[in-house]
């Protein structure tokens, strides 16, 4: 199962996609494949996937589909078909345009395998045109690979020839520093710490956490809300946060998302749609209590080791919050119970071996 050539495509990202890929990527180098990542210029910046044994190729992909795509496919096709010199023998893509890019550029011969991490959220003439091009995606790839089982479904009813449940497991994080140090920079005190992190954008749905931390102004002690990630809704997020007079820190991107962890009293997902969330993962894994929305794979995920609300409800985040917060029993609890629940997961070598199984039928290799 050595020295197959696999190269792994994705599009911009700045989280969950990307951290997966790259965990991936150190992991087949390991195993002895050689490794090909082809992806815009700053996943290399953010990710490092050289550094894990990889080669790595540029390719302006977007995040959906755009005018630009030609550009990434042309880029795409001279990295495929080049990659030491003899192409690739299997192209893993992850996501929609991602997926589109190698399904145009992969070097014939290669088998095909497209990740669907996320379910599109969009409407109207929008989501017709990504209907059909999901339709295209899911029929023309070898394999089709849903991270939930929401998602399998949705595969299934897009027609695709194979479809198969494959979950994405977080890589461990380990803290560099203490508590006490993350609620010292953040000024803490002895108020409760509330983490969320997140790519700043619609679908992590933050106004419903901003509005509910609005009113924990009125818990004594009330609690520092701290949210880890940027994206392009940081300053209207900001300005929400002033309007609201809520105690919401927006930190940015954190590469210390395990000592955050560490440091909170809860953990909060507010997300309208989450696939195997690597964050409510890490939640989990480090005993953290989570409250967290009832949608896509979450409840797969934490069944009952977590507090779950429905998506965009104030009422019920506040209530849940709240409520925890005044119950440190209930808490200790809570978090116990992720941790039990994280232990029956599949890790990243049992996610390597399913994915390794896979390559193998596909190539014989």
């Amino acid at each position: 199962m050595s020295h197959r050539r696999i190269a792994l495509v994705l599009g911009p990202s700045t989280g969950g996609i990307g951290t997966h890929v790259a965990s991936l990527a150190g992991g087949l180098v390991e195993r002895g494949d050689a490794v090909l990542v082809v992806g815009p210029p700053e996943t290399e910046e953010r990710f490092g996937f050289r550094d894990k044994g990889a080669r790595f190729a540029p390719a302006p992909i977007t995040a959906r589909p755009s005018p630009e795509l030609p550009a990434a496919w042309r880029a795409a096709r001279r990295a495929l078909r080049g990659a030491t010199g003899r192409g690739v023998d299997l192209v893993h893509a992850h996501g929609l345009t991602a997926g589109l890019t190698a399904l145009t550029a992969r070097p014939s011969g290669a088998a095909l395998v497209t990740t669907w991490h996320n379910q599109l959220l969009t409407a109207g003439l929008k989501r017709r045109v990504s209907d059909q091009l999901e339709k295209r995606l899911a029929r023309g790839v070898d394999v089709a690979l849903g991270v939930s089982s929401d998602l399998h479904a949705h595969l299934v009813a897009l027609g695709a020839a194979d479809a198969r449940l494959s979950p994405v497991a977080a890589p461990p994080r380990r803290g560099g520093g203490s508590p006490e140090t993350v609620r010292t920079e953040l000024d803490v005190g002895d108020r409760p710490l509330i983490v969320s992190v997140g790519r700043l954008h619609p679908q992590k749905d933050y106004d419903t956490l901003i509005a509910a931390a609005g009113r924990w102004t009125k818990l004594d002690p009330s609690p520092v809300v701290a949210i880890a990630g940027d994206g392009p809704e940081h300053a209207r997020l900001r300005d929400l946060v002033d309007a609201t007079g809520a105690d919401v820190r927006l930190l940015g991107h954190r590469t210390d998302v395990a000592d955050l962890l560490a440091a909170a009293d809860l953990a909060v997902v507010t997300s309208k749609w989450e696939g195997r969330q690597l964050f409510a993962q890490e939640t989990l894994q480090a005993g953290t209590p989570l409250v967290a929305t009832r949608t896509g794979g979450i409840p797969e995920l934490v069944g009952d080791a977590a507090a779950l609300i429905d998506v965009g409800d104030v009422d019920a985040l506040d209530t849940a919050v709240a409520g925890l917060l005044a119950d440190r029993g209930g808490l200790a609890e809570l978090g116990e119970a992720g941790r039990a629940k994280a232990a029956t997961w599949p890790d990243e070598e049992q996610m390597l071996d399913s994915l390794d199984a896979l390559y193998l039928e596909l190539t014989g290799r």
